[in-house]
């Protein structure tokens, strides 16, 4: 097999097709597919998550792995005499919230998962040279925490703004496979690749032995899909929104989207309320709906800047949520209206939901090993939403985290109640981590 270097002749590889395709922005690219051979592939392998399901085949990592440079040389050829079958995805179904409806999720294969990390790898070096600035949601070196950080700046520089918050229906479902083949033709011309991707919009899902064949959507769980939901999202508002929208705008606007989740924010009342018109009718063309419930213009402006305009509506403060925060206007502590964020009430809620659930199944495991678990749970809540003026948030999650513990653990057995007295004495001996702020926006302040 090939050694340990392959990462790095990866990024090489993709480093010279990024290149080009900055150095020729419009070109269409006819030959991408040479570059993907044993190397390549072994390089997509390493990336795959070693403990996902598995697909329909039945296959995991360790079985596929037993044979890996056999396994490797045979998708290689099929991939490249067109002799790859694209197999179904195994549809699951998870919570959404504990108690709450099932989500779908699809289960390719483990050896799909290879070959589609492969192909991501070809076309993330194309299209990050032509993805904007705007768009955060599933690309590398980009997060949700820089999607907020950019929305706070942009928030406090406009000063109060009237924001268009925006829910796309079912969008990974929806999208029209025969839209997203013309858009991906503008950069994408080489028939491998082209023929790969057809054959993953073909693909079927099983659900309980029934194969079915959706006829709009994007290949469901694979890591082909945010990506190509990023292309059509990108020439289907990113760029229309910057070469059509904007310069017929009267006033300053901005758009930040992460994934299929974005906000627009008008300096104009006119002009949100003529976007929030037009904006139905674009998506509509491209096969999409909004949400007419959860699409809605929010006047976003600091109470000191409330007035009267032309719309014949007072532009109150209001609220919006995007990424798991609420954003609201509120005072600094030195006085000034600024823009701050806390943990939206639905993700609160759902946190303890999961909390509760989880505790009620382990509550008759050790102590010490509960105290670990629920500590690695509060790091990774606290690394997300550790905001600047989020700490009240932290402390209630902190706080009910252990309520909920000491709840649950009062039931290991009748007789042997936990009082808040040795619940106090035990988390003196086993603290849990306190709520701490880790992402600060006085650096942005600092560096903006």
């Amino acid at each position: 097999m090939p050694g340990a270097s392959e990462p790095d002749l990866v990024s090489t590889k993709q480093q010279r097709i990024a290149e080009l395709a900055r150095q020729n922005p419009q070109m269409g690219f006819f030959s991408l597919a040479h570059h993907i051979d044993l190397r390549w592939l072994h390089a997509a392998y390493l990336q795959v998550r070693p403990d996902g399901a598995a697909g329909v085949d039945g296959q995991t990592l360790q079985d596929y792995t037993a044979n890996l440079g056999d396994n490797l040389k045979s998708l290689l050829e099929r991939a490249k005499s067109g002799t790859y079958w694209a197999p179904p995805v195994r549809r699951a179904y998870i919570s959404k919230e504990v108690g709450g409806e099932l989500r779908p999720i699809g289960i390719p294969t483990f050896e799909d998962k290879i070959l589609q990390r492969a192909v991501v790898l070809i076309l993330e070096a194309v299209y990050e040279q032509d993805f904007l600035d705007c768009s955060y949601g599933f690309r590398p070196g980009r997060s949700a925490h820089q999607a907020l950080d950019a929305l706070w700046q942009q928030t406090m520089k406009m000063g109060g703004s009237w924001l268009v918050e925006v829910d796309i229906r079912k969008f990974f479902d929806t999208l029209d496979k025969g839209q997203l083949r013309d858009l991906l033709r503008r950069r994408i011309q080489d028939g491998v690749l082209l023929r790969l991707i057809d054959k993953w919009l073909k693909a079927g899902v099983q659900e309980d032995g029934v194969l079915t064949y959706p006829e709009t959507g994007t290949p469901q769980g694979g890591v082909l899909s945010p990506l190509l939901a990023n292309v059509y999202l990108h020439y289907v508002l990113d760029v229309w929104f910057k070469e059509e929208v904007q310069p017929r705008l009267k006033g300053s606007a901005f758009l930040i989207r992460y994934a299929d989740d974005f906000v627009m924010g008008f300096a104009c009342a006119e002009d949100a309320w003529r976007m929030m018109a037009v904006l139905p009718k674009r998506f509509g063309k491209y096969g999409l709906t909004l949400h007419p419930d959860k699409t809605r213009l929010v006047p976003f402006k600091a109470p000191t800047l409330t007035s009267q305009d032309g719309s014949g509506e007072s532009s109150t403060p209001g609220t919006f949520d995007l990424l798991g925060f609420t954003h609201f206007w509120a005072r600094s502590r030195q006085g000034k209206w600024i823009v701050k964020r806390r943990t939206a009430p639905n993700r609160l809620q759902r946190a303890f939901r999961k909390i509760a659930y989880w505790c009620r199944g382990n509550r008759h495991e050790p102590v010490a090993e509960q105290h670990q678990t629920l500590g690695r749970k509060l790091h990774g809540h606290f690394g997300y939403y550790g905001i600047t003026g989020n700490g009240g948030a932290l402390r209630q999650f902190r706080d009910g985290v252990t309520r909920l513990w000491r709840k649950w653990l009062s039931r290991r057995t009748r007789g042997d109640p936990w009082t808040w007295e040795r619940m106090t004495r035990m988390l003196k001996r086993l603290p849990l981590p306190a709520a701490v702020v880790v992402h600060s926006v006085c650096r942005l302040v600092a560096n903006p």
